[in-house]
């Protein structure tokens, strides 16, 4: 491909541009409220008031790659893109969509000879400086098309080819199941420590215990020491803890397929529950994402 766009300037979408411009490649950007488009001219990026001009800059064959909202955002920008985007330009979805919608739409895309790449992209806020894990979806040649991209995106090692249309949000959405139950996981654990005779230890030192040399060691371990750090009690922050779809998505698949997931399964439930009462294992789980993601938390 000889030029890139990114479709949707959220958290997500505007650090990897940037991350793209910090690799030496120019992206197109584009967002539906021009002004955060606007606000990366002059940061290695080009940026575009409509989808019409984006595309029109680009030199062919092109990739755009669509990082809104799941659900009816990126289907209106996807049917927009297909009309104005020509045969062998490559459509890439990166957004957090149910991967039933990644098969159908590499259908569609393929009858106007336009490639497509379902990508799950994982890195959160820290991805613009560390570097993006990225799981795609497709026919082997649109993932060729796209592998100079995912290098400058992805840590080392840090994207795959997963399989077909669809093999990529499968992935992603398997592992935001996982990451529920990592989540929760932690939350119990701490919570259990709180509700001890040792209650008062400090948890943000625990977390950095368990950080070295621990079986348990891992990311979000560091980002709950992170958060303990910022407020060692969570005072400030309310334990609503919210889902976005894929967990649901992975309970779905399990139940459709009669795979048990008693820990992902549980680790969902307990997210609806936490909407209706707060405790501290969800007050930690509500300041994980906050970290890991730069999601917004609802304090007192």
């Amino acid at each position: 491909m000889h030029s890139i766009a990114i479709a949707g300037m959220g958290r997500m979408g505007a650090n990897m541009a940037l991350r793209l411009a910090a690799k030496g490649i120019t992206p197109g950007v584009w967002n539906r409220t021009p002004e955060k488009a606007a606000a990366l001219a002059g940061r290695g990026t080009v940026p575009a008031a409509t989808l019409t001009e984006l595309v029109g800059r680009l030199k062919g064959p092109r990739a755009v790659w669509m990082m809104l909202p799941a659900g009816q955002p990126t289907e209106d920008l996807f049917l927009s893109l297909l009309s104005l985007l020509e045969k062998g330009d490559l459509i890439i979805d990166g957004a957090n969509g149910n991967w039933h919608d990644a098969v159908r739409r590499a259908k569609k895309a393929a009858e106007s000879g336009i490639d497509f790449l379902d990508a799950g992209v994982s890195g959160g806020v820290w991805g613009l400086e560390k570097g993006y894990c990225i799981m795609t979806g497709g026919p082997k040649t649109s993932f060729e098309k796209a592998e100079p991209f995912l290098k400058a995106l992805c840590q080392d090692g840090g994207y795959m080819h997963c399989g077909g249309p669809g093999a990529g949000h499968f992935t992603k959405m398997v592992h935001n199941g996982i990451e529920y139950a990592m989540m929760e996981a932690y939350g119990e654990g701490f919570e259990l420590l709180k509700a001890s005779p040792f209650g008062e230890m400090d948890m943000s030192a625990v977390a950095a215990m368990w950080n070295r040399g621990s079986v348990i060691r891992s990311w979000l371990l560091e980002l709950a020491q992170n958060a303990f750090d910022k407020d060692p009690k969570l005072e400030n922050v309310q334990g609503i803890v919210p889902d976005s779809g894929e967990g649901r998505w992975t309970v779905e698949e399990a139940a459709r397929l009669g795979v048990p997931l008693p820990a992902i399964s549980v680790s969902l439930f307990k997210r609806f529950r936490s909407q209706m009462k707060d405790n501290f294992g969800d007050k930690l789980s509500a300041a994980l994402r906050r970290e890991f993601g730069g999601h917004e938390v609802k304090g007192k």
